[in-house]
C-alpha cells in the first residue's frame, strides 16, 4: 500500500511537471516565468481536478505502520527551493524587487498554491482559472521592480532580562 501510494504521488509530480515546465520555460522574462508557475500549477490542477483532490487527500493523511506521515513533503521542499532559486536569480538581475527574501516569497507562493486543492474538494464550484490570475497578479505586485525598496520590517527583539 505504501509504495502504491508512493508511485501515485510520484505519478503525479511527473505529469505536473511535465505540463507546466514548457510554459515556465517559453515565459522570456522573470515576471512572465513567475506568473507562467502559478498559473500553471493552477490549470493543470483545473484539468485534473479529481485525480489532485484524490492524490492529495491520500498523500496527506497515508500513515506508515508505525503511524508516521507517509509523506516527507520533500516535493514540496525541492518545488521551493527551485521556486526561491528563479526569483533570487531575477532579482539580482533587477527584474523583481530587491526588498523581498526570496525564500520566504517561495513559501507564501507555494502554501497559496497548495491551499488550493482542499478548497476544490470542498467548493466543486470554485473558478480555479480566476484564482490562477488573482493568484499571479498578487505575486506579480508583491515582487515587481520600480517600487522602490521597502523599509525593512521591524524585528521584534524580545525584551532583555
Amino acid at each position: 500500500k505504501d509504495d502504491l501510494i508512493r508511485e501515485l504521488v510520484a505519478e503525479l509530480v511527473t505529469r505536473g511537471s511535465a505540463y507546466m515546465r514548457p510554459r515556465v520555460e517559453a515565459a522570456p522574462t522573470g515576471a512572465g516565468k513567475l506568473r507562467a508557475f502559478i498559473e500553471s500549477n493552477l490549470f493543470f490542477m483545473r484539468e485534473n481536478r479529481n485525480h489532485v483532490v484524490a492524490t492529495v487527500e491520500i498523500a496527506l493523511n497515508a500513515r506508515t505502520a508505525d503511524g508516521s506521515r507517509l509523506y516527507d513533503f520533500s516535493v514540496q521542499d525541492a518545488g521551493v527551493a527551485a521556486l526561491e532559486q528563479l526569483l533570487t536569480h531575477f532579482q539580482g538581475a533587477g527584474e523583481f524587487r530587491a526588498g523581498f527574501d526570496p525564500h520566504v516569497m517561495a513559501m507564501t507562493i507555494r502554501a497559496a498554491i497548495d491551499a488550493v486543492p482542499s478548497r476544490l474538494a470542498r467548493d466543486p464550484a470554485l473558478d480555479v482559472g480566476h484564482h490562477a490570475h488573482e493568484l499571479a497578479d498578487l505575486f506579480h505586485v508583491a515582487t515587481r521592480a520600480g517600487d522602490g525598496p521597502r523599509e525593512p520590517s521591524a524585528r521584534q527583539q524580545p525584551p532583555e532580562e
